[in-house]
Order: structure tokens, then sequence, then C-alpha cells
């Protein structure tokens, strides 16, 4: 026997006419009782509204950007014995198999070894990045003779100069002008910010030097040589470094390839000043006008908050139907939400088909149903992703396979196809991260030593340092549907946190996801002010196999925004009594 109803609108206490901002089930979807049917979004907070029991959804009364009030229907489900879900075809291939390091090919043999092994140092590593200069250092305190070579003035490669760390310090700043902004709403007013961008940038670069300088000196006291100039390899023991007044080679017994990545740019784009990748965005020049971000990943968005704080216009472009496609939807909202009235635009499912640099200006031609057929702007920033940097240091000369995108293959010991030639970092695949290639540094450097390590992480977070920031770890909703992994959700809405309410920055949202199967944590998904900080604490979890009761146990100090974790934990546990208990099933 089956029986239908209408799912309506619930009480939403006094608001009328909230946002419907994403459906999350068809036609024809059989969902469980309390299964999130939609989310609706207020000026305040966002809910989801659950089904009320099991059945089959037969139509849909809604859709994303309506506006509902309580009684609105929402669908209409069919329940009991006889309700079937609507038949699918059979899908083309089976699901793909959850992504793990790439394994390298089968390993070639350490061969002769070099030439005149008396003049071979132990150790070559060639990049001196976040991954490679770990390396060296974790292999010189092994007691090897270590050899690093970098071809920039300084070492710490893209991410210390070029990268996280000065884009981190204009972030800082950025968050000081708009956190001056936003104390009108407690009171506090501020005159208008006088911005220097000549002592500006002298602190970026200030903090940029101290933390090279540091790593010149650590290199220097553990006896590591630091040889300027751009390596290659010659043969499979042997790499040549050209440098500015003249070339050396350095014979080796065993090599760390860290040669990282470089910035992807767009096909013919006109050579000029006026045109950026993120290097040159860093420098913030000249008086603000009105600046195009082609990208709506991490990189582009980082820097439209910066140049936003600095008082430029700012519009992004993004290809795909949404920016920060790599996080759940869910997590982007609140930042979307912000970012948005202060955009001049942004056009998602667009695409740039030309770029023309002109007197007045770029123009650039936009393809795309929201976009204009052509805009000009005083600055355009692209910022389309990364490509890795293994086809540029003569691999194929010591035998090492990389593959038909540029990436070397390593495997958990981070060996490539030649045993005595380690990889590690961004040119070893995603994800490109700094946090990843100084833990792959480190094991590369142990197994050298005869350690057993091995790189072999359960999960790795990523950071978004926008405004608000945007923080995950392990499985993405999308993911874990993906790979077919079952998993329980549990929300906690900043709008709930006193840490959060007294800051003023309450549009934030801690999201835990629990496996199905043994109730431990598998991914969690943080947004809002600290949440770089905040997410660590997930992380340990998920490689401790913590489960909801763990973490809701353990005691968080009040109030801060830490205990958001505890109490999205809570709500999993089925012990919440900072919000209404979710209904057991």
């Amino acid at each position: 026997m089956t029986t239908t109803r209408t799912v309506q609108v619930p009480d939403i206490g006094d608001f009328r006419d909230v946002d419907v901002v994403e459906v999350l089930v068809s036609v024809g979807e059989h969902v469980e009782a309390d299964q999130s049917l939609i989310v609706l979004e207020s000026d305040k907070a966002s809910m989801e509204v659950p089904a009320p029991a099991a059945g089959v959804v037969r139509e849909l009364h809604v859709a994303v950007d309506a506006k509902v009030s309580e009684g609105d229907p929402i669908c209409t489900l069919e329940s009991g014995d006889d309700a079937a879900p609507e038949p699918t075809a059979p899908p083309d291939a089976a699901p793909a198999a959850p992504p793990a390091e790439a394994a390298a090919p089968a390993a070639i043999g350490a061969g002769a070894g070099p030439a005149d092994a008396s003049d071979a140092v132990d150790v070559v590593v060639l990049g001196g990045g976040p991954g490679g200069y770990t390396a060296a250092f974790r292999a010189a305190d092994l007691g090897k003779q270590v050899v690093l070579i970098e071809r920039d003035a300084t070492l710490g490669g893209v991410c210390l100069n070029v990268g996280c760390i000065p884009s981190k310090a204009l972030l800082h700043v950025a968050a000081v002008l708009d956190d001056a902004r936003d104390a009108e709403e407690a009171g506090i007013r501020f005159g208008p910010a006088e911005i220097d961008l000549d002592q500006l940038r002298a602190y970026k670069n200030g903090v940029v030097g101290r933390l090279t300088g540091g790593l010149a000196k650590l290199a220097e006291q553990r006896g590591v040589e630091v040889v300027r100039g751009s390596g290659s390899f010659t043969a499979a023991h042997e790499i040549e470094v050209t440098g500015e007044e003249d070339t050396r080679r350095i014979a080796f017994r065993d090599a760390i390839v860290a040669v990282g990545s470089e910035a992807t740019t767009l096909p013919n784009l006109p050579q000029d000043a006026r045109i950026m990748d993120s290097t040159r965005a860093l420098e913030v020049e000249g008086p603000p006008g009105h600046l195009l971000v082609v990208g709506g990943g991490i990189i582009g968005l980082e820097m439209a908050t910066v140049y936003l704080a600095l008082g430029w216009q700012v519009s992004i472009v993004e290809m795909l139907d949404r920016i920060m496609v790599e996080a759940d939807r869910d997590l982007v909202r609140p930042l979307e939400k912000r970012l948005r009235p202060r955009l001049a635009a942004l056009y998602t499912k667009t695409s740039v088909v030309d770029v023309d640099a002109r007197q007045d200006g770029v123009w650039v031609r936009f393809e795309g149903s929201d976009a204009p057929e052509s805009a000009c702007f005083d600055r355009v920033l692209v910022a389309v992703g990364r490509r890795p940097n293994g086809r540029v240091i003569g691999a194929e000369r010591a035998g090492v396979h990389v593959d038909e995108r540029g990436f070397v293959p390593a495997d958990a010991s981070q060996r490539t196809n030649v045993a005595h030639i380690y990889a590690i970092g961004d040119v070893t695949g995603p994800p490109l991260l700094a946090h990843r290639a100084t833990h792959q540094g480190k094991v590369a450097a142990e197994v050298i030593a005869g350690l057993p390590s091995r790189f072999d992480p359960t999960a790795i977070p990523a950071v978004a340092y926008t405004d608000p920031e945007v923080a995950w770890t392990g499985l993405t909703e999308a993911l874990a549907k993906e790979r077919g992994v079952a998993v329980r959700k549990a929300v906690f809405p900043w709008a709930a946190s006193g840490r959060a309410l007294g800051s003023g920055r309450a549009e934030g949202t801690t999201k835990l996801l629990f496996s199905e199967e043994d109730g431990r944590l598998v991914g969690a998904g943080i947004t809002g002010r600290h949440a770089d900080d905040l997410i660590s604490e997930a992380q340990l979890a998920i490689e401790m196999g913590a489960d909801a009761e763990d973490l809701a146990l353990t005691v968080h100090p009040h109030p801060t925004l830490s205990e958001t974790i505890a109490f999205a934990a809570e709500i999993a546990h089925g012990s919440i009594t900072d919000l209404m208990p979710p209904r057991r099933r």
C-alpha cells in the first residue's frame, strides 16, 4: 500500500520569502526519512529541510532561487511498500576506484653507480622549495652529504618567495582593512585608510626575507651545500647545473627531484604589463582600477580578496558553474554570499575567448550566457591553475619516467621508476600543496638513509585563505557520493556560536562527515574566520580514527570557534544541547 503526501516548508520562525539555494533531490529519487530535500538561506542562517518519511519523490514544487515561506509545498512524496524509484539506465562503466598516490612504473636498478664513486655526493636535491629544503635538511640530519640545487637567489621556492607567504602577508593587511570597515556595525568608525603601497610591499618583502634568510642559515648550520643554477640530468648518476657564470656537473648516489610547478596561462595572450600572473599580482602596483580575475579557484579568489580590500573594483570570470569547485557547495556558499555584493561582477559558465591590450585598457571578449560580449579592464590576473615542471629536467637522460602531463610518478617511498632517484611535491601530481611536499621530502630522505618510512596519509587538508576562509580535509560529500561511501553529515552553524557572534562574523559553518559503516570521521569542512587553524583538529581526528563520541567528549574551551567541531560531533552523537537534537532514525 502506498500513500502520497505533499511535503511543506516547516515552521521557520518569523522568516518569509526565504531563498531556496539548493535542491538536493530529483524526481524519481528514493529518499530516507530525515534525508535533506532542500537548503534554505535567510540573511541570518541557512537550514536544510528533511524528508518526514522514506519514499520516492514524484514531483518537485520548488527550484533554486525560488522564495518560500512556512506551508509552501516542496515536493510530492510517495511512501509505502509499493513505492519504487524510477529505473535508470545502467552505467557505462563501473565507478572509478578511489585515487591513490601515483605508482611509479617498475623500478630500474641503480646500475653500476657513479663513474667515480669517490667524487659522488650522497644526495642531490633538485629544487629548493618547501619539499626540497625539507628533504635536504632531513637527509643532512641523518648523516648524509647533501647538495641542494636551486635556480633562484633564495631558498623557499614559489611558496616562500612568490606564493603562500607573501600572499598571506597581503591577506593579513586585507583582513585588517575589512575589520576596520566592519567595526561600524559596533559603533566604531575610522576615517578612510591611507595606503602607502611602497611601504606595503616592503612589509611583504620583509616577511619573505626573514624566512628565506633563516633557511640559508639552517642550510649552512647543517652543512648542506647550496648550488645556484638550473639543474638537468645528464645521466642516471649525474646532474649538470647551469648558473649565471659557469656550468658544473655533480655526481650523486641518490637524487630527489623537487622541481615543483609553474603557473598555467591562456593561449595567445599579448605581452603586456597589465596582464599578470599571480607572481606579478603580488606587487599590487598602481592606483586602484578595475581588475578582472580569470579563474575562480583558490589563487584567484585570494588575490581578489586582497585587491578588493585595497580599493579596486574586481570582476571574476570562471568557466565552470561555480567558484572553488574543489570544495562542497555548502562550504563555498557563505564566501560567495559575502563576496558577491563587493564584486563588480561574477561570471560563471563563462570563457575568455580573446584579450586585446589597447591604449585605453585591456579589452576582454567573453563567451557565456550571463557575461557581456566584451569589457575593458585596467588589469587582468590570469589564475587558471598550475602545471608540473617534470619536462624541463632532462629526466629521460636518467631513465626517469615522466607522464603525458609532465608529472613524475612516485610510489609511497617516493621512488620513481629509477631506484635511486626520488620525486616529491607538485611534480608528482595533485594535490599541489606545500605541506604535502614537506612530508614527502622527509619520507624520501629517510628512505635513502635506510629508515622504514612511507607517505601514506589518510587525508590531506586544503585551505582557501579568502574572507571567510574555507578549509576541508578527507572526503567531501561529492567525493563520498562518487566513491559510493555512505556518510552521516552533521553541520553546526556559526550563527549559534557565541564566539562567532561576538566577533561579528557568524556566517561560518562546521561540517563533519562520519562513515555509516564504522562511525569514524572521514571528512570535514569549515568555513569562517580561522578555518585554516581549526581544520587541523579534524585532520588529526581522521588520522587517529576518531568517531563522533571521541570528539564530543573532548572538552573544548568556551567560548571558542574550536568548540564548533565538538558541537557538530554532538549533533552526530545525539547529545547536542546548544541546538535542538536531530530526530533519531
